[in-house]
């Protein structure tokens, strides 16, 4: 689960800042959190008064704090409430009033608020989120949010440039708060959650789960949609399959290359830089990590019908998505938001009810159907506090202060989307639908 999508392709990469209060936004770089919205003296005032009385009535502790903090802070005992110090009051209420969700994120990423558990804060917010906006105003939110760019939509040219914008950043970010599998997608720990064993073992119980659903043995002819590093070819290379792994993004591809080489299972695995949409050939067995969520509303059709097109009479699919509510799946599908705007540009979160009325549209059926939030949030627990261990190396890297909080908002404001239910994560398997 990012990334500044907003101008060039690279454009957080910079000299490493110096030690000392976070850097001023770049306006060349991060325009939209360099300056603050022009005007909206009246929709600052409205923001002021309804979202302050609702943040006054959740259970957080508000305040007003001086200077501009590092966003590192940790709350300390088991009853202390998150906090939501605000460093400036006027541009944090004025952003909102512009642009809403988005406007609250960029105040983040400007050092105009913080919190000692930003994850906590953000699992409040995220659960009381029908809260915010009082009931009669809520039918008015198509006045208040903006359309997603047609830039963003997944044509073949489309998809390329978002997966670039986010997964070939550089594998060492990546590196920097992953565990050694490069494993980007949640992980499945065993006596969840009483007990926790470490990352790379719950991340391969994750895929042996995958493969296992998907009946993968020696000389299982098996796609991936969705490579990543490289990982799931890895294991199911193992097991004595044939692997075709398709993915959009060169840095991982080079990678992914790099380490199956390095395990001497290149005459098993064949990584090829290929949009979904051009497969070929049939395959026993299909797996899918968490890429749906990267192909866009409007194609989900395409995505299914490939899956179907690709499987062999008897196969089986395995998919690993994301979900979120039905209802909430609509308001957000065409909906500019923090998340399509600075992480994935594109992407949208499907339901289980889009995923298998979709798949039913294209000849499958839903066969199993398994969720695990609590074991995402864990995962996205560890990914965060890694990659705030490794600030220095990220700085060193080249990425900026804002970037840097960018990335911290992404990864707690993802965790939070797991603890507080509003998002779950499923492991289905898709076979095909019997003739009547």
């Amino acid at each position: 689960m990012t990334h500044p999508a907003t101008t060039s392709d690279h454009q957080a990469r910079l000299p490493a800042p110096q030690a000392g209060p976070p850097q001023r936004a770049d306006p060349a770089r991060w325009p939209d959190v360099a300056r603050l919205p022009a005007g909206g003296q009246v929709r600052t005032a409205v923001a002021a008064h309804l979202v302050g009385r609702a943040l006054r009535q959740l259970p957080l502790d508000v305040r007003t704090g001086t200077g501009r903090g590092t966003g590192t802070g940790r709350a300390t005992g088991p009853a202390r409430r998150p906090d939501l110090t605000l460093h400036d009051p006027d541009a944090f209420f004025r952003r909102i009033g512009s642009h809403g969700l988005i406007g609250f994120g960029e105040s983040y990423m400007a050092g105009e608020w913080d919190s000692d558990d930003l994850p906590g804060l953000l699992t409040v917010l995220a659960t009381h989120v029908d809260d915010l906006v009082p009931a009669p105003l809520r039918g008015l939110r198509p006045l208040w949010v903006t359309a997603r760019p047609g830039r963003d939509r997944n044509t073949r040219r489309g998809a390329r440039e978002n997966i670039h914008r986010h997964y070939d950043l550089s594998n060492d970010l990546f590196a920097s708060f992953l565990d050694p599998t490069l494993t980007y997608s949640a992980a499945v720990f065993t006596g969840f959650p009483a007990r926790f064993e470490d990352l790379p073992a719950a991340q391969h119980r994750k895929i042996d789960r995958l493969l296992d659903l998907a009946h993968v043995t020696d000389g299982t002819e098996l796609l991936e949609i969705g490579t990543g590093w490289g990982e799931l070819a890895l294991r199911a290379a193992a097991r004595g399959a044939r692997v075709t792994t398709l993915t959009l993004s060169t840095e991982q591809a080079e990678l992914a290359r790099a380490r199956i080489h390095a395990a001497g299972l290149g005459d098993r695995v064949d990584i090829r830089l290929c949009d979904y949409r051009d497969v070929e050939g049939r395959y026993d067995a299909v797996v899918s990590v968490e890429m749906i969520e990267a192909v866009g509303a409007e194609y989900w059709p395409s995505y299914f019908a490939t899956l179907r097109a690709a499987l062999r009479p008897g196969g089986r699919i395995a998919l690993q998505s994301i979900t979120m509510g039905h209802r909430q799946m609509l308001n957000t599908a065409a909906t500019h938001t923090w998340i399509s705007k600075y992480v994935f540009p594109g992407g949208v979160i499907p339901s289980r009810r889009a995923i298998t009325e979709h798949a039913a549209a294209a000849g499958l059926r839903t066969e199993s159907d398994l969720g695990f939030a609590e074991h995402y949030a864990h995962t996205l627990r560890l990914w965060r506090e890694r990659f705030t261990a490794n600030r220095q190396t990220v700085t060193d890297l080249g990425f900026d202060t804002v970037f840097q909080r960018l990335w911290e908002f992404y990864l707690a404001y993802s965790e939070a989307g797991f603890r507080s239910r509003y998002l779950d994560v499923r492991q289905i398997v898709l076979t095909e639908r019997s003739p009547r």
